[in-house]
């Protein structure tokens, strides 16, 4: 990871694919992720994309390559994400019949490994892996779509994760990803978060490179 938190993370999903170098040209390695959101329409109602265009995105930019997987079965498209330049793939625990092998699988293939849980799922069900783990990612809103409202009451979840983390010395990054602006940023900043996941409050700016900007600086203070 070549960034240090805290981490800007602009959402591909919010890009626009038919000029996605320039988008993803205000994405800095120093300070950023490029956040790839893949959804099956199985595990949420939309559909997305696959490993062809990570590889694409791979070839544009330097930064750390963020996959969140939200997808039934991960296990079996882990290996061709990190073929594809997948730096770090995040399964949902949800998804997950045997969660510690899923991450076992995803470090032999050598990217960092972290799971996801939805607003439904309590923080207790994931507290047993957090061991296991290089990022731990909080859904703050329900999985599948862009542009929804941030859930605050998520935020209980980031600071239980935090002061986990504390009270074992372990060293994962905690992850927030939905409805993620300057604002939300800063209320997720000061309950624990590590890296933030923003989609249209970056590329759907009149100015992303401002807005991406604007996020850095609003989760540094």
């Amino acid at each position: 990871m070549t960034a240090r938190p805290p981490i800007a993370a602009p959402s591909i999903l919010s890009a626009d694919f038919s000029r996605l170098g320039e988008e993803l040209a205000i994405v800095d390695p120093a300070h950023d992720w490029a956040h790839c959101d893949v959804m099956d329409h199985q595990f949420v109602p939309n559909l997305t994309f696959g490993p062809i265009v990570v590889a694409g995105v791979r070839k544009l930019t330097r930064a750390y390559v963020d996959i969140h997987l939200m997808i039934e079965r991960p296990w079996l498209l882990v290996d061709g994400f990190r073929a594809a330049g997948a730096d770090g793939i995040t399964v949902h625990l949800e998804a997950c019949r045997e969660t510690r092998e899923v991450l076992r699988q995803i470090r032999a293939t050598g990217a960092k490994a972290g799971i996801a849980i939805k607003p439904g799922t309590p923080f207790a069900a994931a507290a047993p892996y957090l061991p296991d783990l290089d990022v731990f990612l909080v859904m703050t809103v329900e999985p599948g779509f862009g542009g929804q409202e941030f859930m605050t009451d998520m935020m209980e979840k980031v600071t239980a994760a935090r002061d986990e983390r504390a009270k074992k010395k372990l060293e994962f990054l905690i992850e927030v990803d939905g409805g993620i602006d300057e604002a939300t940023a800063r209320t997720a900043r000061a309950a624990g978060a590590d890296v933030f996941v923003a989609g249209n409050a970056v590329f759907k700016a009149p100015n992303a490179h401002t807005a991406l900007v604007g996020l850095r600086s609003a989760i540094a203070g």
